[in-house]
């Protein structure tokens, strides 16, 4: 297929990759193909992390930080170095023909990094991911977003809202380029109070699952290697969402499960990319950064960082409020046959059960909905908060964990841990280093 004047290789085009809507591989590049512009817009000339579902949206996805080394000499790469020391060179696309062969890979969202590769260490991009608790509803989500532009606006900064293609909401900046990824997280944690501070109901910058409530300000997205879904990135749900840019006076009313591989060209066709000024409104962070040394002087130390980070300084230490509280906590009882439970090796003063570990988040429901069922006098208890979905690093790919914090059912109803109602170990057939 010629694209932007090249030749591009398509293979499998009639291959189903979303079952449940029926589209299939060629329909995804097609819609690609048909908001190329948008869709290289969010991506251009930025270090991309594979995500590849080569057997389709409801397949196990891999993710491929390092370029396919047989790929064509018109496909562009950077060499990222990450926190670990390693280092990676990752695909970079600046077009459209390059955005069809990273989309021929199998890739169904797009991951870039929020630097250019002629400067990695310097991101231009400040990203504020709206992370939903479990049974959250969407209008918060839209309301927390408005609180969000409130901030944005007192603090001299451009928001680009889309949907996220899932449960939330990204809200992007353009930033000058000047500040280091540590300093762009500094803004982004202080960002995030300062919205919980202002909409404190609804909205929660608390890192640990136990002390969230409402929609979270995933101020983590800013650290070096972290990646988000990019506008215009198709996600793997049934019906073939899309990360979708917003105009903010669409945000009150918009509906995410609008926005689709089937409606959005026709969208992008009518009214253009709401999004397509972005490049020509970079901010300062300075007004940030200097709500972030305020908000220090009066006492918050440094929110917890990823867990693959080491101690960072000024960081305060990475534990959990409720381990945090004593050592009066015990170890939960792990699930017949396992050697780990709920919290590994720790001690928690939480009532946790573990309910299934899985390949996709899907089966991991699927096997909670099961355990509901068997366990319907403990269902009236739970809050949404109380239904902890993690997604787990495994050898290439994220595997899904459900626990349930049984502190809000009465002692005498609480299930004792049970064997796992999906027992899914990424690691079974790794012969190397965990």
């Amino acid at each position: 297929m010629l694209i932007a004047g090249r030749e591009v290789q398509i293979t499998n085009p009639d291959k189903i990759f979303f079952p449940v809507a029926g589209y299939t591989k060629g329909d995804l590049l097609d819609y690609y193909l048909a908001v190329a512009e948008g869709a290289v817009r969010a991506v251009s000339n930025r270090p991309m992390a594979l995500k590849r579902f080569v057997q389709g949206a409801e397949g196990e996805a891999f993710f491929q930080k390092r370029a396919p080394a047989n790929r064509p000499p018109w496909i562009e790469t950077a060499v990222l170095s990450f926190p670990s020391g390693r280092t990676a060179e990752e695909i970079v696309v600046r077009d459209a023909a390059q955005l069809a062969w990273v989309v021929n890979l199998g890739c169904i969202d797009l991951n870039p990094h929020p630097v250019r590769s002629d400067d990695l260490d310097h991101p231009d991009e400040l990203r504020i991911d709206l992370d939903p608790l479990p049974g959250v509803p969407w209008s918060q989500v839209r309301e927390v977003a408005l609180a969000a532009k409130g901030v944005l606006d007192d603090m001299g900064l451009t928001g680009w809202p889309k949907t996220s293609g899932s449960r939330g909401m990204h809200i992007y900046c353009r930033i000058e380029r000047g500040w280091t990824y540590p300093e762009v997280r500094r803004a982004a944690v202080a960002f995030a109070r300062e919205v919980e501070r202002r909409a404190p109901t609804i909205a929660t910058s608390k890192w640990w699952k136990e002390e969230r409530h409402g929609v979270f300000l995933d101020y983590n997205q800013n650290a070096k290697d972290r990646t988000v879904a990019s506008a215009y990135s198709v996600r793997p749900t049934p019906d073939a969402r899309v990360s979708t840019p917003l105009r903010w006076e669409e945000v009150p009313d918009c509906e995410p499960e609008a926005f689709t591989l089937a409606t959005v060209p026709a969208r992008f066709a009518a009214i253009g990319d709401p999004g397509a000024g972005i490049d020509a409104a970079a901010g300062s962070l300075e007004a940030l950064l200097e709500l972030a040394a305020r908000q220090e002087a009066a006492g918050s130390p440094d929110a917890p960082w990823p867990p693959n980070y080491p101690l960072q300084p000024g960081e305060a230490p990475r534990v959990q409020p409720s381990r945090a509280r004593g050592r009066s906590g015990a170890v939960p009882q792990e699930a017949p046959g396992k050697d780990a439970g709920p919290t590994g090796s720790r001690r928690t003063i939480v009532p946790l059960v573990e309910i299934a570990r899985a390949r996709t988040e899907k089966e991991a429901r699927e096997g909670l909905e099961r355990w509901k069922a068997r366990h319907p006098e403990v269902v009236p208890h739970l809050e949404p908060a109380d239904v902890l979905v993690d997604a787990m690093r495994g050898r290439s790919s994220a595997w899904y964990r459900i626990r349930v914090n049984l502190t809000h059912v009465p002692a005498e109803q609480r299930p004792p841990q049970e064997p796992l109602e999906v027992d899914y170990d990424p690691w079974a057939a790794y012969r190397g280093r965990r």
